[in-house]
């Protein structure tokens, strides 16, 4: 194939004048002859005008005039000879050019910028050109980003500049700045050797004319256009501006693939962890991460060249980004893909990277081809897909015509082709059953195209290979047609022949050079031929379920006396080349295998189902992972080092994990309700057999200071306490007793220190708003004595609880709760001292820790790490509600199951539960002090809480304060900074709107939230009515919506339930549906459900006063 049919920018044709150049191969020669001699007027005039025009760098100061002209005389000569070597040269004026080939892009690089800079998709020379970004004539490729543009035509170098393909001046500030893949391509024409040799010819005159030139002149290259792959572990990650920074990912997503993105000298990974991409450099031991997804990824692809990125996720906002994996800059995303939501099922990048295609995830799937490179916001073509093709979720470009693609569910297969100038895509999805060949074919798992291309090829669960044949219609077969053909002409599928392969489920289908290859459950990898007949195979590793095969951009390395590659399966038995290549398996493990003397290594092995403990050694650099799938794993967090791990039985799975505060011991909670002891450092039992006490998940465990006693709860509202004996010597861990002290969840359990001795106490918290002190010390076999009993809250119900850090004298334990608040109680008597507004991030905290310190300076100041459903945060205490003390970024898109910090406070760590993955977090409290610097002073930060904000209607916040300061200045002289609760009620009552809600209010929230019924009134759906309170604005939770409606509609006589025993009838047991209404309307909601009394003027006169509508 010629280079012009390889890549459309390769060379232009017009109405058949060709561009081109011959190569003269005594060009250096003559270059150096020509530099030393003729300074002909006629070359000086015309460069100076070409600079004048052309590169717009024209300087009043005759020094630098002088020194300029000298230099544009040699490159006037040299660019005359240029032109003289054309063995054929067309002449055309600069207005009659028909489209620009080139456009070059330059702007500012900051890291949330999308850079990119288009080129055509092969260039010669150096290998970071043949990486450019694919784009087409006249295309531009952000519409986010403006970018100076200029075109080159590619012999017309040295024609005059046209406003038409020049931008004003442009040209000038960014022609010696412009890429060696830019200045190169009008020799694409060439032979790649002789066009790379003139090429940094003309590079190396540039590079001098650079240097005469006035600084201001020189401006920077695109990064993403001028980067090597070795650049993106060059950065320094060291200076991050954020309170924290993500550092390392542990685990990865073994749903999706893995790529296989680097080679030779490098070995770089590719793989998803929850919302983040991972770049995973495994001999330099690095990761880089592209994060920029709001939710969980549940696709991606690479391109052929390894350049370029897709990812895509599933959720509100989703997104599809495409990243630069040489710089890990987001070059374009689409933030509309799905406006419902659904999010992306499976994504395809076709061979020259030039258009994606998508499939949603919705229960009507769409799938969607976009030109990306053209930076299009919606997609160049689009198809509904019906219910009964089922779930497609794999796809697939062929990768010798852009425009066929191949989808499959479990049991449709889908061929597609693109009529991209009608913008039509046009599907065949003929429906395969048993009487088809008259044998079971099985589900399907994925397809390809054919290497014959000609047919396309299915691979099902029962080890069958379904062969398609692909009929095209005739004017297709040499490329598809402009504009779709009629319904008769369209290409289509049939399925021709079922082909059994094998006996395991094949779960991976792929190609490579002239193999085609299959993974299957057995973890046993076969390559084909072309025929289907088996050339070789790897079936002695003892994999798990093949999920993903990536084999190498680096072709093999031809056999050799010192090859050593395995026979292949023929009669004459040669080497069986093939291209080294990753493995990625159902059991979270990653391989890697050398082609030449079959060598296997393990990359990466980790935990395969959800993780939700993790816990931090308390003076050493360690972190201990547990997971479902019963693997404790340990970590060097500091050196990205694994160190040791352990595997429990099949079907126990860790739930919680803790270590002592002397470290040498780590308690670990089992889902079915083990309890084991462990030896720090080895993971081995310190108890003979372990402890079987609970008969469900095992939620927490804790240590008493002195590691005296050790505590437990269960999903069962049961604490269970276990201490430390001294028999024959030896320190033997027994059991104590447990009690089933709460009847809602558990939601913290601590240690503290009697304040008048050094005897451990234990607290324990629960949903059902109950804080609950033992009596460790009259407690014994069997019987766990409580001590005191305290409700926390009335509506909403506790998250956590610690015990605050000594800021003042005073000794507390934090509480926080669902309602966004976060109480003080005193340790003693559990009085609440203090309700403070806690974090506001979308849902309350969940867990939350004091950050270690390391010296007594540093005790004087304290701060909070806490996660939420989704988050992880940083706060600065003490507790006083200002915003601003407040940091939180996403974490885990799915939810946080665990957090933990690091002994000397640098590191947070989150687990992602389902996700499987932990995250480690740098944090940085100088950009926290920095933000809450900026947010004000006194009260400053606090006017944004309140409605309407510091010149609110209702809260005159400046006026209340001058009314305070200056009462009684007049007779005494004094500013008043005090005042007591009555006069502060007082003027409460005086600055409060007169009214309160009115009707006009109820009226117009039913206005906006309500539809017209038959009678010509606003109203809300029962079911819509219950759900906005429970998720809208200050939301209520299931209980406090039903203990209002209970009061309400006179089922709790006594009115608010404050204690379990003081209502008549629980409000779990409140009917809706015998209370309330179908309907509801803004009348029946205040007369019917509120009990309110609407005056008669008010039902006539909606548009009276609002002291009549005074409810």
């Amino acid at each position: 194939m010629s280079e012009t049919e390889e890549s459309p920018l390769k060379g232009t044709e017009k109405d058949g004048e060709t561009e081109m150049e011959e190569e003269n191969p005594n060009y250096s020669e003559e270059l150096e002859n020509i530099q030393q001699e003729s300074k002909d007027d006629d070359t000086v005039a015309w460069r100076d005008s070409q600079e004048a025009e052309e590169w717009g760098r024209a300087e009043e100061e005759e020094e630098e005039a002088a020194a300029r002209e000298k230099t544009e005389e040699k490159a006037g000569a040299a660019q005359q000879e240029l032109f003289a070597e054309g063995q054929e040269e067309t002449t055309v004026q600069p207005q009659e050019i028909p489209k620009p080939v080139i456009s070059l892009e330059r702007l500012t690089l900051t890291e949330s910028q999308s850079v990119m800079s288009e080129t055509s998709s092969e260039t010669h020379g150096s290998d970071e050109l043949k990486h450019s970004l694919p784009s087409e004539q006249s295309t531009s490729l952000s519409s986010q980003l403006e970018f100076p543009e200029l075109a080159v035509a590619s012999s017309e170098v040295g024609q005059p500049s046209s406003p038409e393909w020049q931008s004003s001046g442009e040209l000038g500030e960014n022609a010696d700045q412009m890429p060696q893949n830019e200045l190169g391509q009008e020799t694409r024409d060439l032979a790649p050797e002789k066009g790379q040799r003139r090429q940094e010819k003309r590079i190396s005159y540039l590079i001098e004319e650079k240097e005469v030139q006035p600084a201001a002149s020189i401006s920077e290259d695109s990064l993403v256009s001028t980067t090597t792959e070795d650049i993106l572990f060059q950065k320094d990650d060291s200076g991050s501006m954020y309170p924290l920074t993500m550092t390392w990912s542990f685990g990865w997503n073994s749903s999706l693939a893995v790529f296989y993105v680097r080679d030779a000298t490098q070995r770089v990974l590719l793989y998803a962890s929850a919302h983040t991409v991972v770049i995973y450099n495994v001999f330099k031991n690095k990761q880089r991460h592209l994060q920029g997804h709001p939710n969980v990824i549940t696709c991606f692809c690479i391109s052929e060249d390894r350049r370029w990125i897709a990812t895509a996720d599933k959720g509100p906002n989703c997104l599809i980004m495409i990243w630069d994996s040489f710089t890990g800059i987001p070059v374009h995303t689409l933030f509309d893909s799905c406006p419902e939501g659904n999010g992306i099922r499976a994504i395809a990048i076709t061979q020259d990277a030039k258009y994606l295609a998508t499939i949603s995830d919705a229960e009507i799937q769409k799938v969607c081809i976009w030109r990306w490179t053209l930076a299009a916001e919606t997609p160049a073509c689009t198809l509904d897909l019906p219910k009964e093709y089922g779930f497609q979720n794999y796809l697939t470009f062929n990768p010798t015509n852009n425009k066929e693609l191949v989808s499959n569910s479990k049991t449709q297969a889908i061929y597609y082709l693109w009529y991209e100038e009608g913008g039509i895509l046009t599907h065949s999805a003929p429906l395969l059953t048993e009487k088809t060949f008259n044998k079971h074919v099985g589900k399907f798992s994925q397809s390809i195209f054919h290497l014959n291309l000609t047919q396309m090829l299915s691979a099902t669960m029962e080890g069958k290979l379904v062969v398609w044949d692909i009929n095209r219609s005739p004017p297709f077969v040499d490329g598809p047609p402009a504009i779709a053909p009629t319904s008769l002409s369209l290409p289509y599928i049939k399925p021709c022949k079922l082909v059994h392969l094998q006996n395991e489920s094949i779960t991976v289908l792929t190609t490579v050079d002239s193999y085609i290859v299959t993974g299957d459950a057995k973890g046993h990898i076969k390559f084909y031929d072309h025929t289907l007949s088996i050339v070789h195979w790897y079936s002695h590793f003892n994999l798990s379920s093949i999920r993903s095969l990536s084999f190498s951009k680096t072709p093999a390395t031809p056999p050799t006396e010192r090859s050593n590659y395995p026979p292949d399966c023929t009669l004459k038995g040669d080497p069986f080349v093939i291209r080294n290549f990753i493995i990625g398996t159902s059991d979270a493990t990653v391989y890697h295998l050398t082609a030449d003397g079959t060598k296997l290594e393990k990359l990466l092995v980790e935990p395969k189902d959800a993780i939700c403990a993790i816990s931090c050694h308390p003076y050493q650099p360690l972190i201990a992972i547990g997971s479902f799938c019963g693997m404790i794993k340990v970590w060097d967090y500091e050196r990205k080092k694994y160190l040791f791990s352990r595997i429990f039985e099949k079907g126990v799975g860790v739930q919680s994990l803790t270590y002592n505060p002397e470290g040498a011991l780590l308690g670990a909670g089992f889902t079915e309700g083990t309890v084991y002891i462990l030896d720090a450092m080895s993971l081995e039992n310190e108890t003979p057999v372990p402890f079987k006490y609970s008969r469900s998940n095992v939620t927490h465990i804790s240590f008493s200071h002195d590691s005296q006693y050790m505590a437990t709860a269960d999903v069962n509202f049961t604490v269970a306490v276990y201490r430390v004996k001294v028999k024959s010597g030896q320190r033997v861990w027994e059991y104590l007793a447990r009690l089933r002290s709460h009847h809602k969840s558990i939601r913290s359990l601590l240690f503290g220190v009697h304040l008048d001795s050094n005897e451990p106490r234990l607290l324990s918290l629960g949903r059902d708003r109950l804080l609950i002190e033992y009596n460790l010390l009259r407690s014994y076999r069997d019987h766990l004595n409580v001590l005191d009993v305290h409700r926390t809250d009335q509506g909403s119900h506790p998250t956590c609880m610690i015990w605050y850090p000594p800021l003042v004298k005073e000794r507390f334990l934090l509480v926080s709760n669902s309602g966004y608040k976060v109480k003080l109680f005193n340790s003693t008597t559990k009085m609440c001292r203090k309700t403070l507004l806690g974090p506001v991030f979308g849902s309350p905290i969940e867990q939350m820790q004091i950050l270690p310190v390391k010296t007594a300076v540093e005790l004087q100041k304290r701060y909070l790490v806490f996660i939420n459903t989704d988050k992880v945060g940083l706060q600065i205490l003490p507790v006083d509600g200002n915003p601003h003390k407040t940091s939180a970024i996403i974490c885990h898109p799915n939810g946080v199951a665990g957090l933990a910090l690091s002994y000397d406070g640098r590191y947070a760590f989150t687990a992602g539960g389902l996700d499987r993955s932990v995250l480690q977090w740098e944090i940085n409290l100088s950009a926290l002090e920095a933000a809450v610097s900026l947010g004000g002073e006194d009260l400053t930060p606090f006017y944004s809480l309140v409605s309407g904000g510091r010149e609110g209607k209702f809260y005159r916040i400046e006026d209340m304060f001058n009314e305070i300061r200056f009462s009684e200045y007049v007779d005494t002289g004094q500013i008043i900074d005090k005042i007591s609760l009555p006069d502060f009620l007082k003027i409460y009552l005086n600055h409060r709107p007169p009214f309160g809600n009115t009707m006009h209010n109820i009226w117009k929230s039913f206005d906006i939230l309500g539809y017209t019924n038959a009678k010509g009134e606003k109203a809300i759906q029962r079911e819509d009515f219950l759900k906005l309170l429970l998720t809208n604005g200050e939301h209520m939770t299931e209980d406090e919506m039903s203990d209002c409606f209970a009061s309400l509609l006179g089922l709790n006589p006594e009115g608010w339930k404050s204690e379990p025993a003081a209502s008549s009838v629980k409000g779990s047991e409140v009917c809706y549906e015998e209370e309330l209404p179908d309907e509801i309307t803004a009348e029946i909601f205040a007369t019917e459900i509120l009990g309110l009394t609407i005056s008669p003027e008010v039902r006539q006169d909606p548009t009276v006063s609002e002291v009549v509508r005074n409810i």
